[in-house]
């Protein structure tokens, strides 16, 4: 079977049965059987282009004709003859409206054409009806295109989420998802910058930006600023805390552990902070303050990867394997990409006399490593610097 009928299978199009003759006195009815029947055997042939002079046919004869003109206007439509396509399409949805596949192509016909607002109208009314994962991620595509020219990123962004969610892996959604996202961030950063520049939320921005470039002291630096003018401005004392817990300096670490007690002052359920607490206790040996901070956190956010990371190597320090491997075993399922957590888990089984599934843990952890140091260098071609991906596997 041709890939052409494949297609005009796929979206579901109304071919009519087949008849074995075509008499010189045949009715109307039976001369619109006779070139349906001739249609489908040009369409096993691979001639779309024979099969679309039989529709075209059935059209001339019943101008009603709801699978002629479906047939007729797809047939155009992968032809790349859109302005052919677009009446066909249109006449078949004002027979049957709820032809959400064929309204989709007419939308993207109509977009190649530059009938955007039909375009639009289309596609938009398509999309929330189609349920054929191929044909929603080609019409969320272009209707994101359209959003994206006319710069209304919300619905782009909207759009984006719905595709994310069908195909999370696919590289053009993710490139499209990047590229909305980071316009939404640079538009609402203008904005900002434009209604209260001198603002306590201003410099917090700022910092979250030099922190993304990189830019740890200027990061430091403006949420300082921040904090000056609003002590208690929610999120910037763990900012700066990680800032500083990222320095090199042992004065910087020392601050940092300050900033997460005043986190915490000012948002008693702060988890990260607890977690972050419980990682400094347990680099000092100070494995009961590990513990209560990591136990507090998980307490707080049970979904926290990190948090049942912390408890989890704390309890494996403290000589209590089988304590820590539901943490572990948890930690690895809410992060499955955590190179460490593979590490510590191949140990913990190693340890408890699990050793086949020791050896799998050791081979994801080095397949996790070997695509942690193809990200560092894409990360350095780009200029930027990593955030923390995983914890110290001594």
């Amino acid at each position: 079977m041709s890939s052409q009928r494949l297609i005009l299978l796929a979206i579901g199009l109304f071919l009519l049965t087949a008849v074995d003759s075509f008499p010189q006195s045949a009715s109307p009815a039976q001369q619109i059987a006779a070139h349906a029947s001739q249609a489908q055997q040009f369409l096993k042939n691979n001639r779309p282009d024979l099969a679309a002079r039989e529709y075209a046919a059935i059209v001339a004869l019943d101008a009603n004709n709801l699978e002629a003109h479906t047939n007729l206007g797809v047939l155009f439509y992968f032809n790349a003859d859109y302005a052919k396509a677009a009446p066909q399409l249109r006449a078949a949805l004002k027979l049957r409206p709820d032809l959400w596949k064929i309204e989709a192509l007419l939308g993207m016909a109509e977009k190649r054409l530059g009938q955007i607002a039909e375009a639009t109208a289309d596609l938009e009314k398509a999309f929330a009806k189609i349920d054929e994962q191929k044909l929603k991620i080609e019409s969320g595509m272009q209707l994101i295109e359209i959003y994206y020219a006319s710069h209304d990123l919300d619905k782009a962004a909207a759009v984006v989420s719905v595709l994310r969610q069908i195909k999370p892996t696919d590289p053009d959604i993710l490139y499209a998802a990047h590229k909305i996202y980071a316009d939404q961030a640079d538009e609402t950063m203008l904005s900002l910058a434009m209604a209260s520049p001198e603002s306590p939320r201003m410099r917090q921005m700022m910092g979250d930006e030099l922190a993304r470039q990189g830019n740890i002291e200027g990061a430091i630096r403006n949420y300082r600023d921040a904090l000056k003018a609003d002590p208690h401005l929610p999120g910037v004392h763990f900012r700066l805390a990680e800032m500083l817990n990222n320095s090199s300096g042992p004065t910087d670490r020392k601050a940092a552990e300050k900033e997460y007690m005043a986190a915490l002052v000012d948002d008693p359920r702060d988890a990260k902070s607890e977690t972050r607490l419980g990682e400094i206790a347990f680099g000092r040996s100070d494995l009961k303050g590990a513990s209560a901070h990591f136990s507090k956190a998980v307490e707080l956010q049970p979904d926290d990867p990190d948090a049942n990371l912390g408890l989890a190597k704390t309890l494996m320090s403290m000589q209590d394997p089988k304590k820590a491997a539901p943490y572990l075993e948890r930690a690895a399922k809410l992060d499955p990409y955590n190179a460490a957590i593979h590490f510590r888990l191949a140990s913990l089984y190693r340890e408890t006399g699990r050793a086949a599934d020791a050896d799998r843990e050791i081979a994801e952890f080095k397949r996790l490593r070997a695509m942690k140091d193809k990200l560092t260098q894409v990360y350095h071609e780009m200029r930027l610097k990593p955030g923390k991906q995983e914890e110290d596997v001594k």
